[in-house]
């Protein structure tokens, strides 16, 4: 493989490992030009000639695998935004929605994952209308990128009387961060509003207008951060989730247009896809796009979706389940 030595050293993660390789390059031609000048010198020069290649291969083989790391990193971001919003269903659905919310929370603290609100809009009864949230983690984009969708919940609602079941949905969308990002945004395609930041948080809180909202006006595409301390550090959050939620537009659509190609596929990350039904009754959780069921509902909400994630991971094809 080659390599571009100024490239690498401008790379924190592989300077040190290019500094090496230049002098272990160096070291070499010094050897190479002794053995011109004294031929005497053959066996001895061919030993160490040996003992710099070696090292040299193994200073290769770390920065491979840096930049392999580095490749795999920008395809499956450590770091996501997850979104749940309500559907159709009302009071019900908005639980629901903080329920999904919850279930993502539960299944990171498991794996060691961290996560913050970048911003929630609740009802009355304590449910989410809208929430987004930042997650970061080892392989957090890899194992919850199948999980943008529809989710349905069949139920029956604690203010039910009659114990009719109640069919509601809630909508999930993941948004890779990405380091490296091809969608550029043009200033004047944006307006921005500030407000001031609400919730717990001591004195300050409702003081000063930290609170930013961001609208790109072309696509109506707007997002909020408000859990920085600063205006300034909630502009370029929403800035970036801003600009993970162009990107992704940008992917669907590119996706959709060879949609006929990918019917064996998963999905097309389509947020407007039912992907999964959760149905309380028959203690039944159903994926719709592998056609598998799990039991244990309970279990499943508090976080035990690792069965589901690596079903969807390994795509199998099972009998329906789906009514």
């Amino acid at each position: 493989m080659d390599f571009d030595i100024k490239e690498l050293k401008k790379n924190h993660k592989t300077s040190y490992f290019a500094g090496e390789y230049e002098r272990l390059l160096k070291e070499e031609e010094g050897i190479t030009e002794m053995l011109k000048n004294d031929p005497s010198m053959g066996d001895l020069a061919a030993e160490e000639l040996e003992i710099i290649k070696e090292q040299k291969d193994g200073v290769l083989r770390q920065i491979t695998e840096i930049l392999k790391s580095e490749k795999e990193e920008e395809e499956f971001p450590n770091e996501i935004v997850l979104e749940v919003r309500a559907g159709a269903g009302g009071d019900e659905a908005s639980l629901f929605a903080w329920e999904l919310a919850e279930m993502y929370k539960r299944f990171a603290d498991a794996r060691g994952w961290t996560y913050k609100t970048n911003y929630e809009s609740k009802n009355e009864v304590g449910g989410y209308k809208e929430a987004s949230f930042e997650f970061k983690g080892k392989d957090v984009y890899k194992m919850l990128r199948y999980e943008t969708g529809v989710h349905r919940v069949q139920r029956i609602p604690g203010t039910e009387k009659n114990g009719r079941i109640h069919t509601s949905t809630a909508s999930v969308a993941i948004l890779p961060l990405r380091k490296k990002v091809n969608f550029v945004i043009n200033p004047a395609d944006l307006e921005m509003e500030y407000s001031r930041s609400g919730g717990a948080g001591g004195q300050n809180v409702n003081k000063v207008e930290t609170a930013v909202r961001l609208i790109h006006k072309p696509t109506g595409i707007d997002v909020r951060s408000t859990s920085e301390r600063s205006q300034l550090a909630n502009r370029e959050n929403a800035m970036a989730i801003l600009t993970a939620k162009l990107q992704m537009k940008e992917e669907e659509e590119e996706a959709k247009k060879y949609s006929g190609d990918r019917k064996a596929q998963i999905g097309t990350a389509d947020r407007s896809e039912k992907i999964r039904t959760y149905n309380f009754p028959q203690d039944r959780v159903t994926d719709h796009r592998i056609k598998q069921s799990w039991s244990n509902i309970p279990g499943i909400m508090k976080g035990g979706i690792d069965k589901m994630i690596a079903a969807l991971a390994e795509g199998k094809m099972g009998d329906s389940d789906e009514e």
